[in-house]
């Protein structure tokens, strides 16, 4: 018989409830088999849960008048606009970072605060983890940041950050928006983690801008270019010295 197996889309579909029932079945029976890839599957279901918790309910607000712009059909235009005051409204509350550290941009990058919050989420999931913090370890970066590389579609760096008491543990790939996401994931001598968040922005230019938030307990800095959307988080590092590891990371990254 042949063996079954699945790929990243496919347990995104299971975790999302978007499988039919014979797949769901398929896939169930994978995973008894497979028990180490429950905790990925738990990560992916944590992820999508979230974020149906703050933009579900989205869905059920009426679209201001002013926001139709009088076309027909234009409800769900409507309601992508609405969508944009959320995000709006969460950057505005963000406390703005970087300071002489950064270059001065004027304004902040539209997918910036998504970007932010699904790294810290990113980052609540994995940083906690003993056994399985990362699904490629640093002992085959090569291997890992040429994997990741090919996966997001643009030539990825993992940062060294030594200098700083900061080793790569090693790194995955996440789900995303467009697409997929690579999670570096760094530890120093004592034990704090800090990860890096990579993915891909939004189709067209998007202009450089650098930002700090917090999301829980979670402190995150985050910029973006051309390329590419960053976010270097961490539960264990004080905001003054995740600047300095940002700072580092952009440098190296932008040469």
């Amino acid at each position: 018989m042949r063996e079954f197996s699945i790929d990243d889309a496919a347990l995104q579909a299971y975790a999302d409830g978007r499988l039919a029932p014979d797949a769901r079945a398929g896939i169930e029976r994978w995973i008894a088999e497979h028990p180490e890839e429950a905790e990925r599957l738990a990560g992916y279901r944590q992820i999508s849960d979230e974020l149906h918790r703050l933009y579900d309910p989205v869905l059920e607000e009426t679209v201001p008048r002013r926001l139709l712009q009088g076309g027909a059909g234009s409800r769900r235009a409507g309601w992508a606009r609405a969508a944009g005051w959320v995000g709006l409204g969460i950057a505005l509350g963000a406390v703005a970072g970087w300071q002489a550290h950064a270059p001065k941009l004027d304004r902040v990058a539209a997918h910036s605060v998504p970007l932010a919050h699904r790294a810290a989420l990113a980052h609540a999931t994995y940083s906690p983890e003993v056994r399985h913090p990362v699904e490629v370890g640093a002992d085959q970066e090569a291997h890992l940041v040429a994997w990741l590389s090919k996966r997001v579609g643009v030539p990825l760096r993992a940062p060294k950050l030594e200098a700083l008491d900061f080793s790569l543990v090693g790194g995955r790939l996440l789900p995303g928006d467009p697409g997929p996401v690579a999670h570096f994931m760094y530890q120093a001598s004592n034990g704090r983690r800090i990860t890096l968040y990579v993915a891909p922005p939004p189709a067209g230019n998007v202009e450089t801008a650098f930002r700090y938030v917090q999301e829980g307990k979670v402190n995150v800095f985050y910029w973006a270019d051309r390329r590419l959307g960053y976010a270097l988080s961490s539960t264990d590092v004080e905001r003054s010295e995740l600047l300095k590891l940002a700072d580092i990371v952009y440098k190296q990254l932008n040469p």
